[in-house]
């Protein structure tokens, strides 16, 4: 073949990200990754690479006891548990705001009462791909999700996912691909 036959090809291919060209050195590979590759990457990041703790509290715990508790963790949602330590519920900060408006007494309230009971619940496990515990964080619009071990008893919380730990994770996906 003649150059001005390659040229073109060469042309996209640089333009591509593929190729770099210098003069008096010519074409060579970039080390570019192709976007098969970081959609595998993406596919094999897992759960339990990018959880954090579980911010658990008792469902004997009152409303008001609760909203401190959250305030202090930092954190947006609570797990309830129940004596063996076994999902119960789920509370929000809409769940607390909502309780709060109003004229109740939040230190006689427990927290079981307003909690998001299963099988309203929506859960991940460890080895779930992170790319599935997204879309359920989406398709739900919660802030985060428990991570969970079934056991014959119920589900054991053993972490947290979080819309900051799906970010944490493509950021260093994509500082692993150059991206």
């Amino acid at each position: 073949m003649t150059r001005a036959t390659l040229r073109p090809d060469l042309a996209i291919l640089t333009m591509a990200g593929f190729l770099d060209a210098r003069p008096r050195v010519g074409y060579f590979y970039s080390g570019k990754k192709t976007m098969t590759s970081v959609t595998e990457s993406m596919m094999n990041l897992k759960v339990k690479d990018f959880q954090s703790l579980p911010v658990v509290v008792s469902e004997n715990m009152t409303v008001y006891d609760a909203i401190v508790h959250m305030f202090l963790e930092d954190v947006g949602t609570l797990f309830v548990v129940d004596e063996n330590t076994l999902l119960q519920g789920v509370l929000s900060r809409k769940d607390l705001l909502r309780t709060s408006i109003g004229s109740q007494d939040l230190n006689t309230i427990p927290v079981h009462i307003i909690m998001t009971r299963m099988p309203n619940i929506v859960y991940c496990k460890k080895t779930d791909s992170l790319i599935v515990a997204a879309k359920k964080l989406i398709e739900r619009q919660v802030d985060s999700l428990p991570v969970v071990h079934e056991t014959d008893k119920g589900f054991e919380i053993v972490g947290r996912l979080t819309k900051t730990n799906i970010t944490k994770a493509f950021i260093s996906l994509a500082e692993t691909h150059d991206l």
